[in-house]
């Protein structure tokens, strides 16, 4: 019997768009939006090192700055522009708060501290988890079992008595693997349908 739901964070509760920070960050440099792009997410770790808690949002937001060459951006006007690219899904919000009377819920995602603190922790429904696995915080990141291994151990259940939700198709098989029902998310009624398969009630 199914005794917890998991969900990823990024387009499964809420949409994200990356783009909207670069292009913020494309005014404050004479490069272009996907010259900015490749700079921080194909030659170099730094967001790696971001979201594995490694780094600080100080120190990226020093590193992007000389990377990218900006001028007159404030730190705080750099961390508005970064995690200000989230937008709900209101379908899942509204799963989430029908799963909470019958099922124990975690959110396991990988993410920054200032998109957790700033980002996922300002939802509507954030309390209605009763764990909370992010990447910057368990120090690893999906698919590295680790960081499901601390999901159930926050949950206090085993991976067979969990259901996991994430739209990407290797973190769905990577949990999978450890022994949880896997869910890819592709829209709402896909994921009513495959819950309802499991028997889940809501």
């Amino acid at each position: 019997m199914i005794k917890a739901v998991v969900f990823d964070f990024g387009n499964v509760i809420c949409r994200f768009d990356n783009n909207l920070f670069l292009e913020r960050m494309s005014n404050f440099t004479d490069k272009s939006v996907e010259q900015v792009r490749e700079l921080i997410y194909e030659e170099s770790d730094l967001p790696r090192r971001h979201e594995t808690g490694l780094m600080s949002g100080e120190d990226f937001y020093e590193e992007v700055v000389k990377l990218c060459g900006l001028k007159d951006i404030s730190m705080e006007g750099f961390r508005a522009a970064f995690t200000d690219i989230f937008t709900p899904i209101k379908t899942t919000f509204e799963l989430i708060r029908r799963l909470k009377p019958n099922y124990k819920l975690g959110l396991l995602s990988n993410t920054s501290q200032w998109d957790f603190e700033y980002g996922i922790k300002a939802i509507e429904v954030f309390d209605l988890f009763d764990s909370v696995s992010v990447s910057c915080e368990v120090g690893v990141m999906k698919p590295d079992e680790r960081i499901f291994v601390d999901a159930l151990g926050k949950l206090g259940q085993a991976a067979e008595k969990c259901v996991y939700i994430d739209d990407l198709e290797e973190f769905v098989e990577a949990a999978r693997a450890m022994g949880f029902y896997g869910v890819q998310y592709v829209g709402y009624e896909d994921l009513v349908r495959s819950l309802g398969e499991l028997e889940i009630k809501f």
